[in-house]
This record gives structure tokens, sequence and C-alpha cells, in this order.
């Protein structure tokens, strides 16, 4: 296995992880985190306002950001830690890496079969259903083996 090879391994690995541990996870409580940690620890706005040195009118203002998803990251990060909590920010699929790329090669293999398949039947040798399953079949392992450089490249 070349050293390319098992470095996109162990990214995958990484995110497949997290995809494991929170893929099922609300992202977003109904009232925002910001909000759900400072009641759950018994915090009023006006405490939390206190402890990082700002008005009241400024957590309600973060919170009703973070709702809108105009809130910084810089600003939950404050806001975490004067909560004596921490700030984890992810970036993360729905589904395992393999799965996503999967989806996506056979995207493209039906694309490449579809246009050789409509240049074939204006020449009178179209391939029959089967045939055509198997070429994307075959066509998408082939693109996930490779993991060509376009893979997320056009439609």
């Amino acid at each position: 296995m070349s050293i390319e090879k098992i470095v996109a391994k162990q990214y995958r690995d990484k995110v497949n992880q997290v995809v494991k541990q929170f893929g099922g996870f609300p992202m977003l409580p109904p009232e925002g985190w910001i909000r759900t940690a400072r009641k759950a620890l018994g915090m009023s706005g006006p405490q939390l306002a206190k402890r990082l040195g700002v008005t009241k009118a400024r957590i309600s203002k973060a919170e009703f950001d973070e709702l809108s998803g105009s809130v910084t990251l810089k600003s939950m990060q404050a806001m975490a830690e004067a909560m004596g909590c921490r700030f984890v920010y992810a970036v993360f699929p729905a589904q395992e890496v393999e799965k996503v790329i999967k989806k996506r090669a056979l995207e493209k293999a039906r694309a490449q079969v579809k246009a050789a398949s409509t240049h074939m039947a204006l020449e009178a040798q179209s391939l029959s259903d089967e045939q055509l399953a198997f070429e994307v079949k075959r066509i998408a392992t082939d693109i996930v083996e490779k993991m060509p450089s376009d893979l997320w490249s056009g439609e």
C-alpha cells in the first residue's frame, strides 16, 4: 500500500470514528448550545455576561446568532470557556466516508456509461440493461480504487 493510500485511510478512519460517535446526535438543540449549556449549569444570562465582561444583551444576541447560523467560532469558544465548558467544532459526512465515496463513484460511472451508451446506440451497438449495470459497477469499483483527482468535479 502506498504512503498516499495509508494517509487517506488514516483520514477516513478519523472521520468515520466521528460519524460513529456523533452521526445520530442532534447537531443543534432547539434553543442552541449556548443557552442549553447555560441552563444546564443553572447560569443566568446576566451571570454569563458578567463572567465574559459583556452586557446581557450581548449574550442574548449570541444565543440568537447561534440559532440563525451567524455566531462566530471565536464567540462560541469564549462563551464555552466562560461557562467552564469545551467548544467542539467538527465537519463530517452523514455516512461513513466509504459510502459517500462509493455513491459519488456510482454517479460518475453512470454518467460515463450513459454517455458511452448513447453514442453506441446511435451506431446500433447498444448494450442490454444487464451489461450496462455490470459496466456501471465495474467503472465505479475502478473509480473507488484509483480515487481520481476529478472524483468531485462536474456532475
